[in-house]
């Protein structure tokens, strides 16, 4: 942990540069693809592990304070510890897939999705109803790719809800 003074310099920088620049930036911070979400998310993300890297990240005692926290909320419901692992796209988040020519935007409601007005239980749902055949839902909207390095998340697109 060094304390770097042209941390806010770097930060400030995050703003202009173009988004090719973002996942580039991506890869060489977190050694992965960059997710399929939007600027503003790489935005963020980059400028907490830029700020990390610099001076340091959680300290082990808060993460398991928090961790202790989380399972007390959730009273060792595994489906609640799932929300808790941040699996699901956080409330608000609009899931964007074009679809043949058409966009097709669902929104993370706090019991499931809402599409075209209507809610839905399951992503897979909605992509069935978009496409006519059975797909998992999780893939068809790029959240997770059918194989570990798969480029096919790059089809979707998901925006965090602006607070």
């Amino acid at each position: 942990m060094t304390k770097d003074h042209n941390i806010p310099a770097r930060l400030a920088a995050l703003k202009t540069t173009p988004t090719a620049g973002l996942k580039s930036k991506w890869r060489e911070l977190f050694d992965s693809e960059p997710p399929p979400f939007n600027r503003r998310y790489l935005e963020t993300r980059l400028a907490y592990r830029i700020q990390e890297l610099a001076y340091g990240g959680l300290k082990p005692d808060t993460v398991r304070r928090l961790e202790r926290i989380g399972e007390e909320l959730d009273g060792g419901d595994r489906r609640k510890s799932r929300l808790r692992a941040d699996l699901t796209p956080i409330v608000g988040t609009r899931l964007i897939r074009d679809w043949q020519g058409t966009e097709h935007v669902v929104t993370v409601t706090s019991d499931g999705f809402d599409w075209q007005g209507r809610p839905y239980k399951s992503l897979s749902a909605i992509a069935r109803a978009i496409t006519g055949t059975r797909w998992n839902g999780w893939v068809f909207f790029g959240l997770k790719s059918r194989r570990a390095n798969s480029g096919s998340r790059r089809t979707a697109r998901a925006q965090r809800p602006t607070t």
